[in-house]
Formats: structure tokens, sequence, C-alpha cells
């Protein structure tokens, strides 16, 4: 798929973005915003699935490790063909299947529920291993957000993907700068991140995460590499795409209001417009 074809299709994700959370009158738009453009890649133009056998055992799996951003991740699927786009207006309803954390007990193409941050990408090194004990073809993909890096469990996870030369596992973080409570660097200093993970083993690439061209290479490189696994550190613009949301911490967990939807919604469609033309 044209770099292109995956721009039009993430900039229609961003708009079921805003109209999801809009309509549930919670969510979390500003990290759902920054991190939507690698999983339209991924689900677009690298992975292995197929929306018509979600549960295809040969398929590769993805694991969204920054459960709260579940918006990217569902708007994604829903352009996908796992379910209508016109579900994303439920978001968060008590009777829908889209509450504001992947449930794959509910969600068609949901590999793994998430949420409690750390956790995802330990799921996903469980995934990785399934693999090569069953020499299974398939690739496992997490997310996680830069503020979730502090937690622990990741480091486990890390030392744990190393230990186990898994090539078959790619992970991405979403280095936007901010989380609930502030910047990453106030909160707790993260950086070098690439440093870090490099220490732990893994193969490090570095990238603009708005860029289609360069996701696209990042996820070709990881592919090549043997022996180890592979992180993506993608630096993002939180709430990218709407201009009062861009680098705003506020923005990190609520809705916008009518008046704000309507000038959020005119923004996105105007790029949309501006691509498709």
């Amino acid at each position: 798929m044209t770099d292109k074809e995956l721009e039009i299709l993430a900039a229609k994700a961003r708009l079921l973005i805003l109209e999801g959370v809009h309509c549930a009158k919670s969510g979390h738009p500003g990290g759902s915003l920054s991190c939507v453009d690698a999983i339209t890649v991924l689900y677009f133009n690298e992975m292995r699935i197929d929306p018509a056998a979600p549960d295809d055992p040969e398929r590769d799996r993805f694991v969204l490790s920054k459960g709260h951003c579940a918006p990217a991740l569902y708007s994604v699927l829903a352009l996908r063909g796992y379910f209508p786009t016109e579900e994303m207006r439920t978001l968060r309803s008590i009777n829908s299947h889209l509450s504001g954390h992947p449930d794959m007990e509910f969600v068609r193409g949901v590999d793994m529920s998430t949420g409690s941050l750390g956790q995802g990408i330990s799921t996903a090194v469980g995934m990785a291993i399934a693999a090569k004990v069953m020499d299974k073809p398939y690739r496992t993909y997490s997310i996680l957000g830069d503020g979730e890096v502090a937690e622990g469990q990741v480091w486990e996870a890390a030392m744990s993907a190393a230990k186990w030369k898994l090539d078959n596992l790619c992970a991405f973080v979403d280095v936007n700068g901010l989380q609930i409570d502030g910047t990453t660097d106030e909160v707790m200093p993260l950086e070098p991140l690439d440093k870090k993970f490099d220490s732990f083993g893994w193969h490090v690439i570095k990238i603009d995460g708005h860029n289609l061209a360069e996701i696209k290479n990042a996820l070709a490189e990881a592919k090549s590499v043997k022996g180890k696994p592979t992180v993506i550190l993608m630096k993002t613009v939180k709430g990218k795409g709407v201009s009062y949301m861009e680098n705003a911490v506020g923005w990190h967990g609520k809705a916008p209001n009518d008046e704000l939807y309507e000038i959020a919604r005119a923004e996105l469609e105007a790029h949309l417009a501006e691509l498709e033309g």
C-alpha cells in the first residue's frame, strides 16, 4: 500500500477516534492520536491478518500495551473490516462491545485484553515465545506508552525477550513526552531510552512516528534482524492532528465538548480532504 493511501486511512482513523471519544464523553484522545499512524501501517501494510478469520492460529499478533488508547486500535480495526465503523459511536457505552480498554472476548480482532500498564508487553513476549516453541511463523507486535515504560514489569519483559532471542517480536514506544500527570521528564525521566533498550539486548530503531515511510522502513528492518527483539522508538506529538490538543497534557484523558468537537472535526476533515484531493 502506498504512503498516500496509508495517510488517508490514518486520517479517517483520527476522525473515528474523535467521534468515539466525543460520543462517550470520556476516553483518551491524546495518546490515541499519537500512535494511530503506526497501528494503521501495521494493520493495512505489515501484519498477516484476515478480518474474516480473526482467530487464525497463523496470524500475526498485536498487543496494545498502552490499553487506555483503545480508540486508536478500535478505529483501525473498524476501517480494516472487523466491525462497522458506525459502532465507534457506541464507545464506552454500557451496551457496547467497545469498552474503554481492549477486550479480546468481545471485540473482533483484539488479541489481548490490556489496560494495566506493563502487562501488555509481557503478554507479547509470551506470544513470541509460544511461536518459537511451536515453530510457528507468526510475528508479534506491541505498542507501549513512554510513561508506561517507567513500569518495572516492562524491563522484566525486555530482559526475557533478549534472553530468548525473540527476533519475532517488535515493540514500539510512543515517545510523545506526556502522561497523565505531566511531562515524562517531570514524572520519571526516561532518556536515554535507546541506550537502555540497547543495553537490555534489543535492536533499536529511532523514527518520526508520523512519517509513514519511516514506519514501513523500520518494520522492514525489524524483520531482517536475527537473534534479538527490536524496539522502534517513535517520536510523536500527543493529540496529533487537532491543534488545541497537540502537546497539551490536559488532553490525555478527557473528551471535547460539542464546540471543541466541531473545531477538531473541521480540522481533521480539512486534512483528509487535502489528502484525497
